[in-house]
C-alpha cells in the first residue's frame, strides 16, 4: 500500500465528505503531485465498502499506467480496452476503461453492458466535455462523478462548471517544490517574444498547418538543436514539435549532430513505442521529439530536459508539456525548459501559481504575469550572467544581483556582479581613484583598438551609471588589468546577445579581427593579443 502525502490525504478527506451527495467534485492537482495515489486510495475505500469503481481515461497509456498503480496500491481491475481482451475482468468490482472502447460496446453496440459503478472517476478530466464522455455520464445519474486533473479547463481556458459542481485542489507547482515533490525549473527563452505572430488561430489555438509552416525551417530546427547542445546539458530529453513533419525534421537534425535521438507520432506502433521510450529512460538514446503524444499521462522522472518547439495560445497544454520534466529523480536538481515558442512569455514560469476557474464562463488566470505584463512587477527577461529567465534579482539560478547607482538599485545594469554574501550579491563600492583608474584604463583600449571618440566614456556610463567628468579627459592612458579586459568584453557579448538577429560567423569574424593588432595572426580560439600585460606596455609606451 502506498504511504500517502499530507496534502493527499487531506483530498482523499474532502472527496469522501462528499460521496453520496449530488456534488461532482473536480480534483486539480498539478503533473507529478500523485493524483492516481489519490485515485486509488479513494477506490480502496470503495472497495471495503463493497462498491463499485468505473475509472475513465482517454489514451491507452493513461489506462495502462493507472492499471498498474491500481494493481501496486493493492486492486486488481478490469480493464475494458481494445487489446486487453485478457484483462476484461467483467466481474471486478474496478474497471478501468478507455472512453472510446466503452462507448463503441457499450452504446454504439450491445457488446457489453455499461458497467455498474456508484463512483466515476474521470483522468485528464479536461477532456470531459467531449460527447462520449457526456453520453457515458449521463447513463450514471445517481453515481458520484469525480473529475481529475492538472489543467481544469477547455482549450479556450474556460472552466468546466458544465460537468463540475466544485474543485478541490492540491498544492500548486511552488508549494510542492518547496515540499521537495517536484524540481525547479531554468527556463531559456527566446529573444522574439511572440514567434507565432500573425500565425491564424481557431477554437483558441494556433491552426496547425500555418504553424507548422511559421515554425518547420531549417533555421528554427537548428536553433532548436543549437541551444540544446548549449544550455541542455546532454540531458534525457523531450521535446514538443507542431506536427509530424516538424518533429521528424527535429529528430533529423539532431541525429546530423551525432545526438543520438528518435521520434514517435500516434501512427507508432505500441510496440516500437514502448521500446523508444525505454531507450530514452536508459539513456541509449538522449532526445525524444513527439507531436501530441506525450502531453498527458506519460510518466518518466529521469526525463529533466523539455524542449517547447510549439507555440500555444493554451494555459492548459502550456502547463501539461512543462510538467512532463518536474517530477524528481535521483540526483536530478531541477528542469531545463528550452522555450523555442515564446510559451513563457505568454503564459509565465511553471512555478507561477494559476487562478483555475470552475464557472464556464471564467477563464484561467496567472495574475502575477499579467502584473508583469501591466508593469506592476519586474518583467520577465534573460539574466545577463547566465541567461535564465528570470524577473526580479537575484537570479534564482546564478543569483545575479544589479549594480546600485548613487545609493538606490539600478534597473539590470549589465554584466556588474558582486560578491555573494549571505547568499545576495553585494554591489560594489568605487572610490573617485578607482573611477579614474578605470576611465584610463578604457581610453588606453580605446586608442588600441581604434574605437570611435567617446566610446571610453559611454563604456565608463555603463558601469557608473553617469558620463566621467570633464576633467577626465586630460587623464593619460594606463595599461589595463584583467579584470576591465574581461568587463570589456562581457559588455560585446551582451550588445551581441541583444541583437534580434544573432550576426553570422563570417560578420563575428571580421569583427574580431578588425579589433585585434592588425600585426597580430587571427586566432578565433585563442585570446586578444593585448590581453598579454607586456604587449600593453610596449604600446602604451609609444602612446607617451
Amino acid at each position: 500500500m502506498h504511504e500517502l502525502r499530507a496534502y493527499q490525504s487531506d483530498v482523499v478527506e474532502r472527496l469522501e465528505q462528499l460521496l453520496g451527495t449530488a456534488a461532482r467534485p473536480l480534483v486539480v492537482a498539478p503533473t507529478g503531485s500523485g493524483k492516481t495515489v489519490i485515485a486509488a486510495e479513494i477506490i480502496n475505500h470503495a472497495v471495503a465498502r463493497l462498491q463499485r469503481v468505473l475509472v475513465i481515461a482517454h489514451r491507452r497509456e493513461i489506462i495502462r499506467q493507472t492499471a498498474d498503480k491500481l494493481v501496486v496500491a493493492g486492486v486488481t481491475p478490469g480493464i475494458v480496452l481494445a487489446g486487453f481482451e485478457k484483462e476484461l475482468r467483467p466481474y471486478a468490482n474496478i474497471q478501468v476503461a478507455g472512453i472510446q472502447t466503452l462507448h463503441a460496446r457499450a452504446m454504439r453496440s450491445n457488446k457489453m453492458p455499461m458497467p455498474a459503478a456508484t463512483i466515476v472517476i474521470i483522468d485528464e478530466a479536461h477532456h470531459a466535455r467531449a460527447k462520449t464522455y457526456q453520453a457515458v455520464i449521463d447513463q450514471y445519474p445517481d453515481a458520484t462523478i469525480i473529475g481529475l486533473t492538472a489543467t481544469p479547463v477547455r482549450g479556450d481556458g474556460r472552466g468546466l462548471g458544465n460537468i463540475f459542481s466544485e474543485m478541490v485542489e492540491a498544492p500548486q507547482v511552488a508549494e510542492l517544490i518547496e515540499l521537495g515533490h517536484l524540481v525547479p525549473t531554468k527556463v531559456y527563452a527566446p529573444v522574439d517574444k511572440d514567434v507565432a505572430k500573425g500565425v491564424k488561430t481557431q477554437t483558441g489555438d494556433y491552426v496547425v498547418s500555418a504553424l507548422s509552416a511559421r515554425m518547420d525551417t531549417d533555421e528554427l530546427v537548428g536553433d532548436v538543436v543549437a541551444d540544446w547542445l548549449k544550455h541542455g546539458e546532454r540531458r534525457k530529453t523531450v521535446a514538443f514539435a507542431v506536427d509530424v513533419a516538424h518533429s521528424v525534421h527535429i529528430r533529423n537534425e539532431f541525429l546530423n549532430f551525432d545526438v543520438r535521438a528518435e521520434h514517435i507520432d500516434g501512427s507508432t506502433p505500441k510496440d516500437e513505442r514502448d521500446a523508444i521510450l525505454a531507450r530514452l529512460k536508459s539513456g541509449e538514446t538522449e532526445v525524444v521529439s513527439n507531436c501530441m503524444v506525450l502531453t498527458e499521462g506519460w510518466d518518466m522522472p529521469e526525463v529533466s530536459c523539455c524542449i517547447l518547439a510549439r507555440p500555444t495560445k493554451q494555459m492548459g497544454l502550456f502547463r501539461q508539456m512543462v510538467g512532463r520534466v518536474l517530477r524528481p529523480a535521483e540526483g536530478k536538481k531541477d528542469a531545463i525548459i528550452l522555450d523555442h515558442s515564446g510559451a513563457c512569455w505568454r503564459h509565465g514560469f511553471p512555478e507561477d501559481r494559476i487562478e483555475w476557474p470552475l464557472h464556464v464562463d471564467h477563464r484561467a488566470q496567472n495574475k502575477a504575469q499579467e502584473r508583469r505584463n501591466k508593469g506592476e512587477e519586474p518583467k520577465l527577461r534573460e539574466c545577463p550572467s547566465c541567461q535564465v529567465l528570470m524577473a526580479s534579482p537575484p537570479c534564482g539560478n546564478c543569483g545575479w544581483m544589479p549594480a546600485q547607482r548613487r545609493g538606490h538599485d539600478r534597473d539590470f545594469l549589465d554584466g556588474e556582479l558582486g560578491l555573494v554574501v549571505g547568499g545576495k550579491a553585494q554591489a560594489p563600492q568605487y572610490s573617485e581613484e578607482d573611477r579614474r583608474i578605470f576611465f584610463r584604463q578604457l581610453r588606453a583600449i580605446q586608442q588600441m583598438r581604434g574605437y570611435k571618440k567617446g566610446w571610453a566614456a559611454h563604456k565608463f556610463k555603463d558601469k557608473h551609471g553617469h558620463f566621467p567628468p570633464w576633467s577626465y579627459n586630460d587623464l593619460p592612458p594606463a595599461i589595463p588589468t584583467d579584470a576591465t579586459l574581461r568587463w570589456v568584453k562581457s559588455r560585446n557579448i551582451a550588445f551581441a546577445k541583444r541583437r534580434v538577429e544573432p550576426p553570422s560567423p563570417e560578420y563575428v569574424h571580421a569583427l574580431r579581427q578588425s579589433q585585434r593588432d592588425l600585426n597580430a595572426p587571427f586566432n578565433p580560439n585563442t585570446p586578444y593579443p593585448d590581453e598579454d600585460p607586456a604587449h600593453w606596455e610596449e604600446r602604451i609606451g609609444a602612446m607617451a
